[in-house]
């Protein structure tokens, strides 16, 4: 099967987990035997494809997507990579109405869960039916044993027990409540990540009253990354949503102790492994920071994840995804 692979035009400037993903189900679908151009728009490869998979639903995502629909007439799957509400729906927070015609135009849509696809068939009135759930995976990269604490210590000079942050630095991604929430606990917060709001990370910076370390972007599927996870006493993820956080999954694989959003699917994906917070107070992440510093590492997490969560699993949903519509 041949499948053109597109997202919005800016998504690799500053890459996160839904580049991951799109890059991952690229790699993981031709180790299956299929063929994923991506696409070149200095030359065009639509009579190549028999099927298309567009990423995000970014605003601006709707142009290149009509073409697809109206004027080359192909197949078009849609991976919305979004959580919202109710609530959230006229907060302002996203283009709405642009979001409601990528979906309907869609002939298959690939949420990470099912609870993402039943909020947004509810929000947007699209059938439950056109959804097809399509899990975020884990490179096995990250379950290797063997990888040093020391690696990431020595490399930034960190000494003593750390919290850790990985993410794009940018209000989703909520730094700047976890700053206010652990900055008195004593214990120092790292952060790893790209800067998409530098007013923001500004702000976090100032707040954190010294105990933020921000160390830059780290390789993603580096050993680096990886020393990183074993040497933290805690991961903290508190965004304002995830569907679920690939770096969430990277730090159960290494076994990590997690604290998490309790916003988006995280409970479809890690149960009752990890502790949840609310992302919008700053005491319930204070408190859930505070109940896992004490608490033993998850028995059982790092096999879960193996087993619910990879990237083949991952590129056979979307195989049978593709043979809905083409």
């Amino acid at each position: 099967m041949n499948i053109l692979f597109n997202t919005y035009p800016v998504a690799f400037d500053c890459p996160g987990g839904g580049e991951i993903q799109l890059l991952k189900s690229k790699e993981a679908l031709e180790a299956l035997g299929e063929n994923v151009i991506p696409y070149d728009p200095w030359q065009p490869q639509f009579d190549q494809a028999q099927a298309v998979h567009f990423f995000s639903v970014m605003g601006g995502s709707s142009v290149f997507c009509n073409y697809v629909k109206h004027n080359r007439q192909l197949p078009l799957a849609i991976s919305p990579i979004l959580w919202i509400t109710k609530e959230t729906y006229g907060a302002g927070l996203y283009p709405v109405d642009e979001i409601r015609h990528l979906l309907h135009l869609a002939d298959v849509l690939l949420p990470n869960s099912q609870i993402e696809a039943v909020n947004l068939a509810q929000v947007f009135g699209v059938p439950i039916e056109k959804f097809h759930p399509v899990v975020n995976g884990i490179d096995n990269f990250f379950f290797q044993e063997g990888i040093s604490p020391d690696l990431f210590r020595q490399k930034f000079g960190i000494e003593g027990p750390f919290l850790l942050n990985v993410g794009n630095i940018e209000p989703r991604k909520n730094q700047r409540r976890l700053v206010q929430a652990v900055r008195d606990l004593g214990i120092d917060l790292v952060v790893l990540g790209n800067i998409r709001d530098r007013d923001y990370f500004n702000r976090c910076l100032e707040e954190s009253q010294g105990c933020m370390k921000y160390l830059g972007y780290v390789p993603h599927r580096s050993e680096l990354l990886l020393s990183a996870y074993y040497a933290c006493e805690l991961f903290v993820l508190p965004s304002t949503l995830e569907t679920p956080g690939l770096s969430a999954l990277e730090a159960a694989a290494a076994g990590a102790k997690i604290v998490l959003t309790e916003e988006g699917c995280t409970r479809e994906y890690f149960g009752d492994f990890v502790e949840y917070v609310d992302p919008m107070s700053v005491e319930s992440i204070r408190a859930g920071v505070e109940a896992q510093l004490g608490a033993a590492r998850p028995v059982g997490l790092k096999e879960h994840v193996a087993t619910h969560y990879t990237w083949r699993r991952a590129a056979e949903q979307l195989q049978e995804a593709y043979s809905r519509i083409v």
